[in-house]
């Protein structure tokens, strides 16, 4: 356990490294950021297997699946009832490598300067990512998908039809 303190740039308070964002190369509590809102629990229902990784320079992600597995918990099964009769679905993810956020930068695709918000970074404040893929098959309790870019291991939070 990292237990490296470090002073939030807003209330010059020490925290344990858990505590703090890393934002444009500043430290920030949980407090300064988010107030008196209480954080929640949300637990993953599978993974997704694949071997994409980030990209270590640029943006995006390499490696060369097309077809992404998710894996999902033996105890979800019976939510999956009636699933493959869908072709379209929208998989919501966490991002389990993001890194250092930025609020104000280049987006990767066009260059435009923006807002953290006005772009598809991986390194976001929630961690968490939407994107729609297409059902090419299920095998027990194996999602087959195409047009997913998570990363290999990032957890599965939920799915949904498109």
């Amino acid at each position: 356990m990292n237990n490296t303190v470090h002073k939030c740039s807003e209330c010059g308070k020490q925290f344990k490294k858990d505590k703090l964002y890393l934002i444009d190369k500043t430290y920030i509590c949980t407090g300064c950021m988010y107030g008196n809102e209480k954080p929640f629990k949300i637990y993953p229902i599978g993974v997704i297997i694949n071997n994409l990784k980030r990209n270590p320079v640029g943006f995006g992600v390499v490696g060369s699946d097309k077809v992404s597995r998710i894996e999902i918990i033996a105890s979800q099964k019976p939510f999956m009832y009636r699933l493959e009769d869908e072709k379209e679905l929208t998989i919501i993810y966490y991002l389990h490598k993001a890194g250092h956020i930025k609020s104000i930068f280049h987006r990767g695709l066009d260059g435009k300067k923006t807002g953290l918000f006005a772009t598809r970074t991986p390194d976001r404040l929630s961690g968490i990512a939407v994107q729609n893929a297409r059902l090419l098959k299920i095998e027990g309790t194996a999602l087959f998908v195409e047009g997913l870019d998570a990363i290999n291991g990032s957890p599965v939070l939920d799915i949904r039809i498109l």
